[in-house]
């Protein structure tokens, strides 16, 4: 890849999301999951890959302020400013713990920014420079972004999904695997929390993938970023560019380490 008349030459990273639900506790404002960030950040340590980027969701921290600020809307009112830095603020704080976390297991992660590097237009990224994350990837940096609130040319803000965000450095990158971990063992037939008799779809291919969305109604626990059927959507555009995306669930121990080392894991698959 070239750079301002600079060759950088990296291998494909490894994209990793780690969804607000694997790292907070979503029904407590503002409470992370210590324990389970830790144990996440042992499972990354041990399996060693690189080059390798995090993105991580908001779950209590980011997305409470959001919906009280009507974020997701865009601006309105001048109210919504106050809420537009404590969505932000309380999604740096976050970041600071998945970070530090990281960091205490000897892996060189550094926080990265989304807003201040990407412009949105209607909701969407119109502007990403990559450059700056290409380099840290060239010295065995990890980058960890983190969904945020950013400036829209169009409504003045909007809220840019880690899911979304994990799309758009996927594509920028050529990733060689998406990992997006949830807190339940993958994709299923219909929302497992809600009803038992759920089946867990092992793998699924692009089209069916389509058609699959085409069908279900979106989660009943929706989120501003548009709960596990927004997740799905994102992820189109990766398959449709030839990259197979694991969904699995992070909360079981060991899990992680497995998929990133390319191990069987219980979750689904879902093949371009």
């Amino acid at each position: 890849m070239k750079k301002g008349g600079l060759v950088i030459k990296i291998q494909k990273p490894i994209i990793l999301k780690l969804g607000g639900s694997v790292i907070t506790q979503k029904e407590r404002l503002l409470t992370p999951n210590r324990r389970a960030i830790t144990r996440q950040a042992e499972e990354i340590k041990r399996s060693d890959v690189k080059p390798l980027i995090i993105v991580h969701g908001g779950g209590s921290f980011g997305h409470p302020y959001a919906k009280k600020y009507k974020l997701a809307e865009g601006y309105e009112n001048s109210e919504q400013l106050i809420g537009f830095s404590k969505t932000h603020q309380a999604m740096v704080a976050l970041n600071r713990l998945v970070v530090d976390a990281l960091i205490q297991k000897n892996i060189p992660a550094v926080a990265v920014q989304p807003s201040a590097f990407i412009l949105t237009r209607g909701g969407r990224i119109r502007d990403l420079d990559s450059g700056l994350i290409l380099r840290m990837l060239a010295i065995d940096l990890v980058p960890v972004l983190y969904g945020d609130i950013t400036l829209d040319e169009v409504q003045g803000f909007s809220v840019l999904s880690g899911d979304q965000l994990v799309a758009a450095l996927a594509i920028a990158f050529g990733t060689r695997q998406v990992i997006i971990c949830v807190d339940v063992d993958g994709l299923y037939t219909e929302d497992p929390k809600l009803n038992s008799n759920a089946q867990l779809i092992k793998k699924i291919s692009l089209e069916e993938l389509k058609a699959f969305l085409g069908k279900i109604s979106q989660s009943i626990t929706m989120d501003v970023t548009g709960g596990m059927h927004g997740k799905i959507s994102e992820l189109i555009p990766i398959l449709e560019r030839g990259i197979a995306v694991k969904v699995m669930n992070a909360k079981k121990s060991n899990r992680l380490y497995k998929t990133l080392i390319n191990e069987e894991v219980k979750g689904t698959k879902i093949e371009p």
